[in-house]
């Protein structure tokens, strides 16, 4: 085990550091978070349009013209998130170079506008969707990356102090806007010369298919959910440092389901960033540690154990699990490392194989807070009872990994216990 650690803490953790400080990973992370609190707006909207009790309470009339009356609210926040995505990309980009970042956001989302095809003179939805999102992100990557440059080589418009700030701004950033939406006007007429037509067809093809297929299988999965753990076991934040290289991918697959959701058609993907949230850090955070809150709340026997269930269980309910990673602890606790480890990448495989099996839902692509309590983020993600019944079974399966490391944890605390009471009874004697 000591060697085991020792090589993980050579080479694995200087790239795990070197990924968590990664510019445009952070910058990536930033962007999907500003486009959260508006997929939770139209996800709430969709909840209330498909509930499954709906028609008990009025016609199927009434219910389609509820569901036509409340559908712009997913149309307008999760069907254009790659839109949030890419002015997100654009203003977090340019910030952290020290640049002024609503311009490198509003040059981001014109370039992204610039080699987005019209169909029918307007432009469709999946491709400000999951169809675009690939395109979304390297294209508003390039553009700042161009905007930034032009303006520190200084080709910019120089006017006196005494113009209003606001027109200096936008004098300023003139000439780089301009020279950076050139290249993509060009690159959009190159990329019309060619057997694609357009760069969304390409990227969608040769590289956002292959990527969705690798990410959305298990295995690869699997890896992620190793990576997560075995990162937490170190002390490093594995649940940032993944999702920020594999959010792009989930939250495509996630769209895609809601897109076909939305459409009536059969969901195509069971890994998506829903699946990810609810059926791993929804069972008590990272590591699904809502069931070791739940044993050392009402099965072991040593007080210093009881003591930090009850601190823990109520935080593990909103999936808030600092108290079990530090005080457990997790982080470098050779002994818990199997449980650690195995119980995440059973239950991912097994809720896998139920959902592709049939006898469980797969999420549909709308966005539950990831604090929301197991069995209700369940229900909502999938729009099923069972998803939420699925959940409970996860959560057995958890503890029963857990109970016989758990017991070998209490028989040393209860043992440390006892010394400390007979070094005291000494010390009271003397």
């Amino acid at each position: 085990m000591n060697k085991f650690i020792f090589l993980l803490e050579k080479y694995l953790l200087p790239i795990a550091e070197k990924l968590g400080q990664n510019r445009y990973l952070n910058v990536l992370k930033d962007a999907f978070m500003l486009s959260f609190p508006l997929t939770i707006f139209g996800s709430i909207f969709v909840v209330i349009s498909n509930l499954p009790f709906l028609t008990l309470m009025m016609s199927e009339d009434k219910v389609q013209i509820l569901k036509e009356a409340l559908a712009p609210a997913a149309e307008g926040s999760m069907l254009i998130m790659t839109v949030f995505v890419v002015m997100g990309i654009g203003y977090f980009l340019t910030t952290s170079y020290n640049i002024e970042g609503i311009y490198g956001s509003a040059v981001a989302i014109s370039a992204f506008f610039l080699v987005t095809p019209l169909k029918n003179g307007a432009m469709s939805l999946d491709r400000l969707g999951a169809k675009g999102m690939f395109v979304g992100i390297l294209v508003s990557i390039i553009a700042v990356e161009l905007y930034r440059k032009a303006v520190l080589r200084g080709w910019t418009i120089k006017l006196p102090d005494s113009v209003p700030p606001a027109v200096l701004k936008s004098f300023s950033a003139l000439i780089p806007a301009f020279l950076t939406l050139t290249v993509f006007l060009v690159m959009r007429i190159l990329f019309s010369l060619t057997p694609f037509n357009n760069i969304h067809d390409f990227i969608f093809t040769t590289i956002q298919t292959p990527l969705i297929k690798l990410g959305g299988g298990l295995f690869a999965t699997v890896i992620a959910i190793l990576m997560i753990q075995l990162l937490f076991f170190f002390g490093l934040h594995g649940q940032v440092i993944v999702n920020s290289v594999l959010d792009p991918v989930w939250n495509t697959l996630a769209l895609q389901n809601f897109e076909a959701y939305q459409a009536g058609r059969e969901l195509p993907n069971i890994i998506t960033k829903q699946f990810m949230e609810t059926y791993t850090v929804g069972l008590g955070g990272t590591g699904m540690t809502l069931a070791v809150a739940f044993t050392l709340l009402f099965v072991v026997k040593s007080r210093q154990l009881r003591e930090l269930g009850k601190m823990a269980g109520p935080a593990a309910i909103f999936n808030v699990n600092e108290p079990i990673i530090f005080g457990l602890p997790i982080v470098m606790n050779p002994l818990i490392f199997i449980p650690w480890m195995i119980a995440p990448v059973i239950v991912v495989v097994f809720t896998y194989f139920m959902m592709a099996m049939g006898l469980a839902p797969i999420p549909t692509g709308v966005t539950v807070p990831w604090t929301v309590p197991i069995f209700f983020s369940g229900s909502l993600a999938t729009n099923s009872m069972m998803g939420g019944v699925l959940q409970i079974i996860n959560f057995f399966i958890v503890f029963i990994i857990w109970l016989p490391f758990i017991k070998v944890l209490d028989k040393q605390a209860i043992t440390a216990e006892e010394n400390n009471e007979d070094d005291s009874d000494l010390d009271l004697e003397i």
